[in-house]
């Protein structure tokens, strides 16, 4: 991400979040730029279709060694058009390319968009007793924050190993 594209991702995070609300789920507030500030590295995404910059994002960060997806957000003024899942395909290329050989993320188990999205993408659930300590403590943040308002879930997807 450019600098430049800093505030459209705000806008783009924070629109994305709205998609919560419609489905009466109350999150507490929430300044993307602290997430942005401290991921490793943030990919946007252009809207394929109408070509407008900055419609969606994927950030990452490193949790027990190992890629972890912080957030994956589009507008919902672009959603349905392939740009959350051509990114995650991007965080999954990008990892295994630099010989990781899996991703982790945490997120909500029911909402269509979320458990069972990741899951038609290649996500299982990853049992705690397998968890390290680094997603431990981020588990343990979330709480602190207030997100686990819906039950969530720690999943991971097993990456290829580059040819």
């Amino acid at each position: 991400m450019l600098p430049e594209d800093e505030p459209r991702a705000v806008e783009v995070s924070l629109a994305a979040d709205t998609v919560f609300a419609g489905a009466g789920v109350v999150l507490p507030p929430d300044d993307p730029r602290g997430m942005l500030a401290h991921a490793e590295r943030v990919l946007v995404a252009d809207d394929p279709v109408t070509g407008d910059p900055v419609v969606g994002l994927a950030a990452t960060v490193t949790v027990d060694g190992r890629p972890h997806l912080e957030q994956l957000a589009v507008h919902p003024d672009h959603g349905r058009r392939g740009v959350g899942g051509a990114l995650l395909e991007e965080v999954c290329a990008e990892s295994g390319a630099a010989g990781h050989t899996r991703l982790t993320l945490t997120t909500f188990r029911d909402l269509p968009w979320n458990g069972p999205w990741y899951a038609d993408r290649g996500f299982t659930v990853l049992p705690r007793p397998e968890w390290g300590p680094g997603l431990e403590r981020l588990w343990e943040a979330e709480e602190r924050a207030g997100i686990r308002v819906l039950p969530r879930v720690v999943m991971v997807r097993e990456l290829p190993r580059p040819t």
